[in-house]
């Protein structure tokens, strides 16, 4: 079972990532926190949240989360395998985030009709994404692999590719990525650090992400 044609579904994707500028990625430290953290988010005016699978409660939470913020853009993140890019689907999510560009992975979800963003970090990694038929790519490790320069670099040849990078990304160098035409959105966790979800302090999260979506705001 297909949700939506993968072409117009992943240009909804681009479209709704590009005016959120921000998106959280979180590890859920525990499912009955996914519900508080998005109204945290949603009253920080960042409408955007990447539901990773890198905790057991990822999917209760993505469910979770897609039940009651039905307007919220909703990814999981760190999907390495078909059965998480079933579970994601299932669950509700908009579209899937990998680490990296497997091509089993991205066919299992454009099956399903989810768009999917895999990982690059190099022209070799693009130009297989691009011949699975995608445009819209995760640029992983942001920081690490060379940050913005790098990025600005890469995006040269390949001009109908846009980015959202992740890894590493701060406030500080937020503007930096933004900056380039081709990134739509970035990832980034300062917001939503596990342990101030733990500490359950939704009113920091919800400031952080005020402060967050005013600078994506300024930056373009």
């Amino acid at each position: 079972m297909s949700r939506a044609p993968g072409i117009d579904a992943a240009e909804a994707i681009e479209a709704r990532l590009r005016h959120a500028g921000v998106v959280p990625v979180v590890e859920l430290p525990e499912a009955e926190l996914a519900v508080p953290l998005a109204d945290a988010l949603v009253a920080g005016g960042l409408s955007c949240v990447e539901i990773t699978f890198r905790t057991p409660a990822a999917r209760e939470g993505l469910e979770a989360i897609r039940e009651t913020h039905p307007e919220i853009l909703l990814g999981a993140g760190t999907v390495l395998d078909e059965e998480q890019v079933a579970s994601a689907f299932e669950a509700g999510a908009d579209f899937a985030v990998a680490p990296g560009t497997s091509p089993e992975i991205v066919r299992a979800a454009q099956e399903r009709g989810l768009p999917m963003l895999p990982g690059t970090c190099t022209p070799s990694d693009v130009e297989r994404a691009r011949g699975l038929g995608l445009r819209l790519l995760k640029f992983f490790p942001a920081e690490p692999i060379g940050g913005a320069a790098y990025l600005r670099a890469l995006c040269g040849p390949y001009r109908d590719v846009r980015f959202v990078p992740t890894g590493s990304i701060t406030p500080a160098t937020l503007r930096d990525y933004l900056a380039i035409p081709q990134v739509v959105a970035c990832g980034g966790s300062w917001m939503v650090k596990p342990e101030l979800l733990r500490a359950r302090e939704w009113g920091r999260v919800t400031e952080l992400a005020a402060e967050a979506a005013a600078l994506a705001a300024s930056a373009r």
